[in-house]
């Protein structure tokens, strides 16, 4: 009897132990895959955020180039004014930032819509830092975009040198690129800070399915400007001939 009983209760004890280690196992297994999804996340809403950070740049770098060559040419024509319709295309170029640099704000609304969005991160400074972004990011938009626009469109600076130098395009490219400075340094800020590197980034964005412009965009965008060129000099013409009949 006693020998059966002992049996018994070793049986149940070694039923027990594969019982909880069985419980542990699937338990500690499941919290580990739940750390890692959790991880995953973080590091794909880490790099989405840069990755958007990085197509912002992209594009106060393009205004920025554009506006810095508008600045020039309009050097250019106030030392030579016989330059200003070989200089056109630097100025229409200019104005193209206004619609071109509207930018894609999807990243910027799940960051700052969603409640996870912050637990999912969990760092009160890079969200901080991301926020600062999108601060700047809006300020640039309407008091360097918005201003540019109220300053230039319908005013014809492409007509008339009287027109084209009511525009302050130095100002302009000056606060450009203090905006530019300082959204690179937001976003070395955040690299740094969520040990993100360069190779990291690159293959994050090569998953992404985004549309550059090809050569052919390129040059169908120039034809276009020159066509416009062309157009803007006949109505031109015919404007002041019309103006002197009347």
């Amino acid at each position: 009897m006693n020998i059966r009983s002992s049996a018994t209760m070793k049986q149940f004890f070694l039923s027990l132990i594969a019982t909880t280690i069985s419980i542990i196992l699937t338990f500690g297994t499941s919290a580990i895959i739940e750390n890692r999804q959790k991880e995953k996340a973080k590091r794909e809403m880490v790099l989405m955020i840069i990755y958007d950070f990085d197509k912002t740049i992209e594009q106060v770098q393009h205004a920025d180039s554009l506006l810095q060559q508008a600045s020039k040419a309009q050097q250019e024509v106030a030392l030579h004014p016989e330059c200003f319709n070989s200089q056109r295309p630097c100025f229409i170029s200019a104005i193209s930032i206004i619609t071109d640099n509207r930018f894609a704000e999807t990243t910027e609304k799940i960051f700052s819509s969603n409640i996870e969005t912050f637990n999912t991160l969990g760092n009160v400074n890079f969200v901080h830092e991301v926020s600062a972004f999108y601060n700047a990011r809006r300020y640039y938009q309407e008091n360097v975009l918005d201003e540019f626009e109220k300053e230039v469109v319908g005013t014809g600076i492409v007509e008339s040198l009287e027109s084209l130098f009511k525009v302050d395009f130095p100002t302009h490219y000056l606060t450009i690129k203090e905006c530019l400075v300082e959204l690179q340094k937001i976003r070395n800020r955040c690299m740094q800070m969520m040990k993100v590197d360069e190779e990291e980034l690159k293959e994050f964005s090569r998953q992404r399915v985004v549309e550059e412009a090809s050569e052919e965009d390129e040059r169908i965008h120039e034809q276009a400007i020159q066509e416009y060129i062309e157009a803007e000099k006949i109505i031109g013409q015919a404007r002041e001939k019309y103006e002197k009949n009347e």
